[in-house]
């Protein structure tokens, strides 16, 4: 396969101290683990537990919102303490309700039933054995996988090519852990039906290059590609436009054109949950900059506090400036060391004092056109810009402001320093929240509309009902007046029917009967008077 260039990117040197070396360490058990009641996209989880509970490791404590309700399992065997506000790992912050999990003694696992039989066995059963088991997307976006395994793909790319600086635990599984890689992308892509398979790369792991080769062997289905490393090229669409010369449409998925990307950390983790039964409960999470003693690649219980994978590679060195979940580009800072690795946080990242640029005046925008350049989704990054300044979300909307990826290949290029990325995010938010407030008026109009209608139609029927009763009766009274066959057939036993008597013939009546009466009542005359 011959690859195809992307637009824009950065060529970022490898930074110092950016923990690829050496082997995939333990992280220690924390005495308490934080999960979030939240996913990856914010939406609320169903809590399946209750405080006091004692639960065992694999054992789903919360299910999420999508179609096979991807549970939240417990990384350890333990005691369920609290459900309290925490703070989550997210670019607008906040907080979130977390499960506060204390590990016991002796980790029992709650595991599931094998399924050694996976190619005889139905795509459906597969992608429900990934929602058990609680797989996500592992390369940061954290979408549920069986949700993303529902449609039908052609090619499967295994995404191994991570790009950003520091970030090395992709490196370090392929380099340990190369074949349930490679078994876990067949899984994939039995469940996905696709024929094809594709292995990225960056063409600087040579290491973890040569460990994939040996792993797929003689192995035809399964291709390594090597991909150069440029930033961001690990993007699910960049990769796709690089390896296949296809392009997402705005506002599509990549299973639209008929290929689907998985991260290499979810193939492995694939196949622990379908052939070995494993929930999932740890994940690798890389430490690195100069503001930490010891950098490395540690395999980390979910919901240990970022302060416990600190002190596992050595505490803070006196250089420590900035604290980052994820890359140096597209990371979270944090203002403290309390938050919870979750799911999706694959890199904590402390940066020394000599990584951070030293903060300049903004300058005004000169029209370099050096944004445009490097943004590899061919945004306008600088027209985005001049309307966001206006207040014009709508107009920077029409422009594709929904397909930036807030890599900021753009803000690093920027000679003025304008913190670009900074405002296309608030400008989301902006748009995400009246988004979801139409929704809610929509919602709230429907409901109205429904309810005039039910109570339109209830009273209808209501009306026809009592017309119903009506007819009844009526027919029951004619039924009752109506002479019967034999008494028609005997004229000379029928009584005539009385008379009818107007009002002045029946108040004259009344009147003689009152005479009457008087008169009878009257006394007799006295002797003296006869």
């Amino acid at each position: 396969m011959s690859l195809h260039r992307i637009h824009g990117g950065l060529v970022l040197a490898v930074p110092p101290r950016a923990s690829a070396s050496g082997a995939i360490r333990p992280c220690p058990l924390p005495p308490r683990l934080y999960l979030p009641l939240i996913d990856e996209r914010g939406t609320l989880l169903q809590c399946r537990t209750a405080v006091g509970r004692r639960v065992r490791r694999g054992e789903p404590l919360a299910l999420g919102a999508d179609e096979l309700a991807t549970a939240l399992p417990a990384p350890a065997s333990g005691r369920i303490v609290a459900i309290e506000p925490r703070p989550v790992i997210r670019t607008d912050g906040g907080t979130a309700p977390h499960l506060v999990l204390e590990p016991e003694a002796g980790d029992e696992a709650s595991s599931l039933p094998p399924l050694a039989d996976w190619r005889e066995l139905d795509a459906s059963v597969l992608r429900r054995r990934l929602a058990e088991a609680g797989l996500v997307g592992l390369g940061g976006a954290g979408f549920a996988t069986a949700q993303k395994l529902a449609r039908r793909a052609a090619t499967l790319i295994v995404n191994g090519a991570e790009c950003e600086p520091y970030i090395t635990c992709d490196e370090a599984l392929l380099r340990e852990r190369a074949a349930d890689v490679v078994a876990g992308a067949e899984i994939l892509a039995r469940i996905a039906g696709a024929g094809e398979i594709v292995l990225a790369l960056e063409d600087r792991l040579h290491e973890a290059a040569a460990a994939v080769r040996a792993a797929i062997g003689e192995h035809g289905a399964i291709r390594l590609e090597l991909v150069p490393t440029v930033y961001p090229q690990g993007g699910e669409r960049q990769l796709i436009e690089l390896l296949c010369a296809r392009e997402v449409p705005s506002g599509g998925w990549p299973a639209d054109i008929g290929i689907v990307v998985h991260n290499v950390a979810t193939a492995a983790a694939a196949w622990r949950a379908v052939v070995h039964g494993e929930a999932l409960t740890t994940r690798l999470v890389s430490l690195g900059g100069r503001g930490v003693n010891e950098p490395g690649v540690f395999e980390v219980h979910l919901g240990t506090p970022v302060e416990a994978l600190v002190a596992a590679g050595g505490g803070y060195t006196p250089q420590a400036a900035r604290l980052i979940v994820g890359g140096p580009l597209m990371g979270v800072a944090l203002p403290d060391d309390q938050a919870a690795l979750t799911r999706t946080s694959n890199a904590v990242l402390v940066l020394g004092t000599e990584d951070l640029r030293a903060p300049g005046p903004e300058l005004p925008c000169i029209r370099c056109g050096d944004c445009a350049d490097a943004c590899p989704v061919r945004l306008q990054p600088q027209e985005l810009l001049r309307l966001l300044r206006d207040d014009d979300d709508a107009g920077a909307a029409a422009i594709g402001l929904a397909d930036c990826i807030e890599c900021g290949c753009c803000a690093v290029a920027c000679p003025s320093q304008i913190p670009l990325v900074d405002g296309y995010r608030a400008a989301k938010s902006r748009l995400a929240a009246t988004a979801a407030q139409r929704a809610r008026a929509d919602l709230a109009r429907t409901r109205f509309v429904a309810r005039g209608q039910r109570l339109t139609r209830e009273q209808a029927e209501k009306v026809a009902r009592v017309a119903a009763r009506r007819e009844a009766l009526a027919q029951e009274q004619a039924a009752a007046t109506t002479p019967s066959i034999s008494d028609e057939t005997t004229p000379a036993t029928t009584a005539a029917p009385a008379p009818r008597m107007d009002k002045s013939a029946v108040l004259a009546a009344i009147a003689r009967g009152k005479a009457k009466r008087a008169q009878n009542t009257t006394p007799p005359p006295r002797e003296d008077e006869a």
